[in-house]
């Protein structure tokens, strides 16, 4: 390395040296304490997970398991039947999430760029669909779904939170779609492009992004939901991993080796499919930045 880029170089460290003040210091120290918050849960269940009861009986909950235990992993895998419960949630939060970006940018499409009459009160019909409480809806839609014959079905489950989602797309995407640029629009029509093939050859590749965004936000907040499905999914072979892990956890008994383990078996498939689509929710959020 020659001396001027050892001077560069060095010049640029005291720079950087020089950049960082008490106020950068009290910044860092806020984000680590806050990091160690967040995680510390997880370490929690990680921790107790793997360990025997009398191995948490001895220790408690902060101690590391003198060996790997799975026996509260396996306990809990064949009391609820993980691979049907696993099965049921992953088809509810894809199927859910797939068909409610669909509506949603159909939804957008008419409103953002269609210009329908009253497309601001319908946005607004919108927004406070989506800020209604799960509670509200239990008893009609219980209603509706006994008398069609839906209950205790997933497609029940799939239906309700097609509408809650899609209503939260909609109002998302018909901001969207209204900025975009109209001289593409024109130049497709000008090519011969009807609605139909400027919808999905122009403004669907071009906002990829954002409905990638959407989609991994939908299957995450699908997975997680709980009041719903254990409200129209009352059989054992439909219910889902959140509703699964609840019943573990009686009045007079609680093995907290199981119950820990039941939490890290939930938690898994939402982290990987996080780290999957990571790249999908950075290029997302990146490209609304810069719009």
């Amino acid at each position: 390395m020659s001396a001027t880029s050892l001077l560069v170089t060095g010049e640029t460290g005291h720079r950087n040296r020089r950049r960082r003040t008490v106020g950068d210091w009290i910044v860092l120290a806020v984000i680590v304490i806050t990091a160690l918050v967040v995680v510390f849960p997880f370490l929690l269940i990680l921790i107790n997970a793997f360990k025997s009861p009398s191995d948490y009986a001895t220790g408690g909950p902060l101690q590391l398991p003198t060996a790997l235990h799975f026996d509260g992993i396996a306990a809990f895998w064949e009391r609820v039947d993980f691979t049907g419960k696993l099965w049921n949630s992953l088809f509810i939060s894809g199927v859910v999430a797939v068909l409610a970006v669909v509506v949603s940018v159909l939804n957008a499409y008419a409103i953002g760029i269609g210009r329908v009459r009253g497309r601001v009160p319908l946005i607004l019909v919108f927004l406070l669909a989506n800020m209604l409480p799960q509670e509200v809806l239990l008893y009609p839609l219980y209603t509706i779904f006994r008398t069609i014959g839906l209950y205790d079905n997933v497609w029940s489950v799939i239906i309700t939170f097609v509408v809650i989602q899609s209503a939260f797309g909609t109002y998302l995407l018909a901001s969207v779609f209204g900025t975009f640029p109209k001289e593409i629009i024109e130049a497709a029509a000008l090519d011969g492009a009807g609605r139909w093939l400027t919808l999905w050859r122009v403004i669907v590749p071009v906002s990829r992004p954002t409905l990638g965004v959407l989609m991994v936000f939908f299957f995450i907040w699908t997975w997680n939901e709980f009041l719903i499905p254990l409200t129209f999914l009352i059989s054992n072979a439909n219910q889902t991993v959140p509703v699964a892990i609840s019943v573990l956890q009686g009045d007079r008994l609680m093995d907290v080796t199981t119950t820990s383990a039941s939490a890290l078996l939930g938690l898994l498939p939402t982290l990987i499919f996080f780290l999957i689509f990571q790249r999908t929710l950075s290029r997302g959020i990146t490209a609304g930045a810069v719009k």
